[in-house]
């Protein structure tokens, strides 16, 4: 597992992108945004 809780973020959101598009399962967008955009923050930030 990575130290890095960005790089643990951004894994689990692109494993729910993923698993929306292949199976088309509805995850709120507003959830899937704002999980990317404290991933984001995160990473930029170097947590």
């Amino acid at each position: 597992m990575t130290k890095n809780i960005g790089m643990l973020l951004l894994a689990i959101y692109l494993i729910l992108v993923g698993i929306t598009t292949l199976f088309h399962v509805a995850i709120g967008a507003i959830v899937m945004g704002v999980l990317a955009l404290v991933t984001g923050i995160l990473i930029l930030v170097g947590k």
